[in-house]
C-alpha cells in the first residue's frame, strides 16, 4: 500500500459500509464451512466421473488457484466499489444491468442450495429412522419417522431459530462445531478404507482411466458445487474487524487449503473403498447399522445444519436489496418497513425456508441438481469476479504490464466460468432427459 500512487491508495482505502468486528479466525471458519457442505458427499462420485484420482486430484489443484484468486478479487472489489453484498460488488462496478444479472443467478443457485442442504439432512434422519427400528418394515413404521415429518419439525424447530439473526458475524459460533463435524466424516471414510466397511468385500479396484477427454469436466460442476465460499465472500469481508487486502488474502488462502484437504482425503479414500460402485452420496454406499457411521450421519446433518443459515442469509439479503428499492418507489425514501427489521427479517426467513423445504421434499434425487448447481456456481467463482477485476482495474493507476496481466487474467476467468456453465448445464439436462 505505501508504494501505490496516492489516487491508488485512496481507491483502495475506502471504507466498505458494514458494521460488525468479525476476527481473522471467525472469517476462516465461516469461509471454511460455507464450502464444506453437502458437496462433500459427492467428491467420491466426482472421482469416479473424473475417471480416477489423477485426473480429479490435477483438475481439483488447477480449479484451487482460481478459487483462491476469485476470493482475493471479490475482498478488493468490494473496497473499490464500496459495496458490502456480493450483488452490490457486481453492480456497483459492471453496471446496474449486470447487477440484476448477478442477483437473478444469485437468488437462484442460492435457493437450489439451500434445497440440496435440505435434502441431504432429510436423507440423514431417514437413515437415522432406519437405524433406530430396524424390525419395522417401510410400510409399517411410524408416521413420525417419516421424513416429511422430521425434516419439518427440524426446520421448524432448529433450522429457522438459526437463519434468524441480522448479522453473518454469529455463525462463526456454530460454523465451528459444523467444520468439526464435516472434519469427522472424512476421518471416518480413511479409517474405513483400511478397516474395510462392516458387511462388505474390501478388495483392491484396478486403476481406472478416463472414456474420454470430456469427462474429465464433469469434476468441475462437483467442485463448483463444493467450495461454496464466494458467495458469501462479500458479506465476510465486510464483516472483518482487518480489512487489508494482504489479511483477506491470507484468510482466504487459509481456508481454502484447510477445505481442499478435507475434500482430497473424502474423494481419495471414498473412491479407493468403494470404486465404481460408489453412490452419489458416499453415506449411502455403507451399511446402515455401522455405529461409527450413524455418528457420520448425525454429525453431518449437523453440519448441514449449520451452513444452511448462511445460504440463508445471503438469499435474504438479495431479497431485502428488492424490497428496499420496492419501497422508495411506492412509499418514496421514508417507508414504513425496514427490510433489515426483525418484522420484514422473519418474515422473508420464514418464507424462505418454507420455499426450500416444500422443494426438498418433492426432489427425487440430489444427484440430478449437482451439475446445475455447480454450472450456476461457476458464475460466481469465475465469471463475475473476473468482470469485477476488469472493470476494477479499468481505473487504476497502475503500469501497464501488470494491468494487462491481470485483464488477461479477468477474461481467462470469465470464459471458464462461461464454459463450465454451459458444459454442466447441457450435461445435467441431457441427464434428466
Amino acid at each position: 500500500m505505501e508504494g501505490q500512487a496516492p489516487g491508488n491508495r485512496e481507491l483502495l482505502e475506502k471504507p466498505v459500509t458494514a458494521s460488525s468486528g468479525l476476527s481473522s479466525l471467525g472469517a476462516v471458519f465461516i469461509l471454511l464451512k460455507s464450502a464444506l457442505g453437502a458437496g462433500l458427499l459427492n467428491f467420491p462420485w466426482a472421482f469416479l466421473k473424473a475417471g480416477g484420482v489423477l485426473p480429479a486430484f490435477l483438475v481439483e489443484l488447477v480449479s484451487l488457484v482460481f478459487l483462491i484468486s476469485g476470493l482475493v478479487i471479490l475482498g478488493y472489489a468490494a473496497s473499490v466499489s464500496g459495496q458490502a453484498t456480493y450483488q452490490g460488488v457486481v453492480g456497483g462496478l459492471c453496471g446496474p444491468a449486470m447487477g440484476k444479472l448477478c442477483e437473478a443467478c444469485f437468488i437462484v443457485n442460492l435457493l437450489m442450495i439451500s434445497v440440496a442442504f435440505l435434502r441431504v439432512i432429510g436423507d440423514q434422519l431417514e437413515k437415522l429412522c432406519d437405524f433406530l427400528l430396524p424390525s419395522a418394515p417401510p410400510a409399517l413404521q411410524p408416521w413420525y419417522t417419516d421424513q416429511r415429518f422430521t425434516l419439518t419439525l427440524l426446520s421448524m424447530l432448529v433450522i429457522l431459530p438459526l437463519s434468524s439473526p441480522r448479522e453473518i458475524g454469529v455463525q462463526k459460533y456454530t460454523s465451528i462445531l459444523g467444520t468439526l463435524a464435516a472434519c469427522y466424516l472424512a476421518l471416518v471414510i480413511m479409517v474405513q478404507y483400511y478397516l474395510g466397511p462392516p458387511g462388505l468385500m474390501h478388495e483392491t479396484r484396478p486403476a481406472l482411466s478416463p472414456s474420454s477427454w470430456t469427462s474429465i469436466f464433469s469434476v468441475f460442476p462437483t467442485i463448483c458445487f463444493g467450495f461454496q465460499c464466494h458467495e458469501a465472500a462479500v458479506s465476510i469481508y465486510c464483516s472483518m474487524q482487518n480489512r487489508s487486502l494482504s489479511h483477506w488474502a491470507l484468510v482466504s488462502v487459509l481456508s481454502l487449503l484447510a477445505c481442499c484437504l478435507v475434500y482430497s482425503l473424502t474423494g481419495v479414500y471414498g473412491f479407493l473403498t468403494f470404486g465404481t460402485e460408489v453412490s452419489a452420496d458416499i453415506l449411502m454406499s455403507y451399511p446402515g447399522n455401522d455405529g461409527v457411521i450413524i455418528v457420520a450421519r448425525v454429525l453431518f446433518a449437523v453440519s448441514i445444519v449449520t451452513v444452511y443459515p448462511i445460504a440463508l442469509f445471503l438469499g435474504r439479503s438479495v431479497m431485502q436489496d428488492f424490497w428496499r428499492r420496492s419501497c422508495c418507489q411506492a412509499c418514496g425514501p421514508r417507508a414504513l418497513a425496514d427490510p433489515s427489521g426483525l418484522a420484514v427479517r422473519m418474515l422473508l426467513t420464514v418464507l424462505w425456508v418454507t420455499v426450500t423445504l416444500a422443494m426438498a421434499l418433492f426432489l427425487p434425487d440430489l444427484s440430478e441438481i449437482i451439475g446445475i448447481i455447480g454450472g450456476i456456481s461457476s458464475f460466481f467463482i469465475f465469471t463475475f469476479p473476473g468482470l469485477c477485476l476488469v472493470c476494477a482495474i479499468s481505473t487504476e493507476p497502475i503500469g501497464p504490464r501488470v494491468k494487462c496481466c491481470l485483464e488477461v487474467w479477468g477474461v481467462l476467468s470469465v470464459l471458464i466460468g462461461t464454459f463450465i456453465f454451459g458444459q454442466s448445464t447441457v450435461a445435467a439436462v441431457l441427464e434428466l432427459l
